[in-house]
């Protein structure tokens, strides 16, 4: 097999390995009448850029926040999340759902910090710290040296000369950069990001999101967004993820279905 053919085979391997394996996941609020989100089967795989697209209430921040492993679900048949893969493979995993039935918040916690990065509508930066800092803290906070880490993941979003600047001097597009900066500075195996060009003009929202999507192809990073824009995000090789309403009766209760 030629060097080429073998690359290939390799990267249709890695595409296949899971990342995030639902099944029969379901989510209940309570109220009159009440809000259900089912997950029936959804695999993501290591690698892939994947976009939940409704309207909003639709519930996709709702299953944003199940995949980040902040929400609890209310019932769920397989809830796994895989990490660390090898050449061969191989990876970790661990049963999520396991976990928040045993309320081991720590173990859940400790997966969010090293493997998963997250970038907020509004950017959720430290007004108080410099844009290296910003950037450079999900590092720190693992331990892991900075070193060049910043100025690389930086340059990458054309960020690198504002990196002793603090985030009140920046324009929002630039406050976005460092988010999504920040968010996979530590190389995590999974970035979730909630309408992370909700707050730009449509030039801008467009160059962000082509930025995005190409430091997560460098970075080797699973992206998941939450988006009412599917034609901005499919021009990146987006998946799509929409949500079927139905209200049913007689309870008049309102299900939303996630549908890969």
């Amino acid at each position: 097999m030629s060097s080429n053919a073998s690359n290939g085979q390799r990267l249709v391997e890695k595409i296949k390995t899971p990342v995030f394996r639902l099944r029969g996941i379901r989510k209940h609020w309570t109220g009159a009448p009440g809000f259900f989100l089912e997950v029936p089967d959804l695999t993501i795989h290591r690698g892939e850029k994947v976009a939940l697209v409704g309207y909003s209430g639709c519930g996709k921040s709702t299953l944003l926040d199940m995949l980040a492993m902040i929400l609890k679900p209310t019932e769920a048949s397989c809830f796994e999340f895989f990490w660390e893969h090898d050449e061969k493979g191989s990876s970790r995993s661990v049963d999520v759902m396991a976990a928040w039935q045993a309320n081991d918040l720590n173990a859940l916690s400790r997966l969010r910090m090293r493997h998963m990065g997250y970038v907020l509508q509004t950017g959720g930066l430290f007004p108080f710290l410099s844009v290296r800092d910003n950037i450079g803290i999900s590092r720190k906070g693992l331990g892991l040296p900075t070193g060049r880490a910043v100025e690389k993941v930086a340059a990458k979003l054309n960020i690198d000369s504002h990196l002793d600047r603090l985030p009140g001097q920046l324009s929002v597009g630039e406050r976005q950069r460092v988010a999504i900066a920040r968010a996979m500075a530590h190389k995590p195996a999974v970035v979730i990001a909630d309408e992370p060009t909700a707050s730009l003009d449509p030039i801008n929202a467009e160059k962000i999101m082509a930025l995005f999507s190409r430091l997560a192809d460098d970075f080797q990073v699973t992206l998941v967004v939450a988006t009412h824009d599917w034609e901005r995000v499919a021009k990146s090789g987006f998946r799509q993820i929409t949500f079927d309403l139905k209200q049913t009766e007689p309870s008049g209760a309102v299900q939303v279905t996630a549908c890969a």
